[in-house]
């Protein structure tokens, strides 16, 4: 069967059979997917009506219990939980089945790490894969603090804190030291803040060693983005969006985050404008070059599934839903390895906008402005690939001929 409107269904969740058919239809699911999906509705409705149950007692455990016996009865096809979760988010949505529960914060450290995720979400405005990564650092020190089911951060000393980050020291790369220093001294404030220790303590957390302008920038040749460029498929549509993607990342060098977070009212056509939603929840705009528009015209106009939402880059599979930055980032692998380049990541095509800038006779602060740095030292390691600029300023070797 083809037609998704050929499929019954019975029971208790009868009433919700239009709404998902449509519901699917708008997420773009090919007809004989929505078919497959009415159909796990229809057998679910079934089973809850033989237990005596509606959709009031969908719980997550109920929603298991009937995958379990949905695979014991040798059904061949949506067999997992996650064949089950566009139904029950659409189930959830109308408040026809109950909202899952959120998971319970266990335990002294967690319970201090989720007040520290939500004073830098809510406080901070800091991005979530951001404070993700700062609890993850932090994580260990707290956990040293710990003992059994108490956390004594009262008595912390500077001498506890400056051990901690000393033993660091051993175990991991000095930048991972570095990272832990500011999330550990972001952590010691939150608490001076709270009143949970009594003075602050960052300037107990050692200084790593680790000088940012000590490497050399990693950047491509034209000739390296031309062969990733030219490795998307432009006959599909994941081709067509990695390339619109690829030209954002190289010419304006934008981050993999940003990328991600474009959304179809970003771009102003007639001012030739493209607006970033950078770091800090800044938004800021920048001219968008004709190769730039032209690869997003024509991942938009031919491509880009219309059952989506507002984002700009979505997945070319139903549901469409938005890609992530590490989707992002896995589509520039991706092609690197078809150029048959080393696995290269998005960042590394920013580093090869600036240098690209530079090489064309942009100053550091133009392309500061580019990249959309707040400091200058953050631009400032562009110089050391600017041979052309060196030479003129690099003294004769002792006893070479004048």
């Amino acid at each position: 069967m083809r037609n998704p409107a050929l499929v019954q269904v019975l029971g208790p969740l009868a009433p919700f059979t239009e709404g998902f058919r449509q519901r699917l239809e708008m997420l773009g699911y090919a007809p004989q997917s929505r078919v497959v999906h009415l159909r796990v509705m229809a057998h679910l409705s079934s089973w809850l009506e033989e237990r005596g149950l509606d959709g009031s007692a969908l719980s997550a455990s109920v929603a298991g219990g009937f995958m379990d016996d949905r695979r014991a009865a040798g059904h061949r096809d949506a067999r997992s939980g996650r064949s089950l979760r566009p139904l029950m988010e659409y189930l959830w949505e109308i408040g026809a089945a109950p909202q899952p529960v959120p998971q319970q914060v266990v335990g002294p450290v967690e319970e201090v790490l989720a007040d520290y995720a939500a004073y830098l979400l809510h406080e901070r405005g800091l991005a979530v894969p951001t404070v993700q990564r700062s609890t993850d650092l932090v994580r260990p020190f707290l956990a040293a603090q710990a003992a059994g089911d108490r956390l004594n951060l009262e008595a912390l000393t500077a001498a506890d804190v400056t051990a901690f980050v000393i033993a660091l020291v051993e175990s991991v790369s000095p930048a991972t030291v570095q990272r832990t220093g500011t999330a550990l001294r972001s952590l010691l404030r939150f608490l001076h803040l709270r009143g949970t220790i009594g003075s602050s303590l960052v300037g107990a957390v050692p200084t790593a060693a680790n000088w940012k302008l000590a490497g050399l920038p990693k950047y491509l040749t034209q000739e390296q983005v031309a062969a990733m460029v030219a490795s998307c498929d432009r006959n599909t549509a994941v081709g067509r969006r990695d390339l619109a993607s690829l030209t954002l990342l190289g010419r304006l060098g934008l981050r993999a985050g940003e990328v991600a977070a474009l959304r179809l009212e970003d771009i102003d056509w007639r001012r030739g404008e493209i607006t970033v939603r950078g770091k800090g929840n800044r938004h800021e705009r920048l001219p968008l070059p004709t190769d730039v528009g032209e690869a997003i015209v024509a991942y938009l106009g031919h491509f880009r599934p219309a059952a989506a939402g507002r984002e700009m880059f979505v997945g070319a599979r139903a549901p469409h839903r938005a890609l992530t930055r590490g989707a992002v980032t896995q589509a520039v692998a991706r092609a690197s390895r078809r150029s048959g380049l080393e696995t290269i990541y998005a960042h590394r095509l920013r580093h090869t906008a600036a240098t690209s800038m530079l090489h064309a006779g942009a100053s550091l602060e133009e392309i500061g402005q580019v990249l959309r740095h707040r400091h200058a030292l953050t631009t400032a390691g562009y110089a050391k690939v600017d041979h052309e600029g060196l030479r003129a300023l690099a003294r004769p070797w002792p006893g070479e001929a004048a």
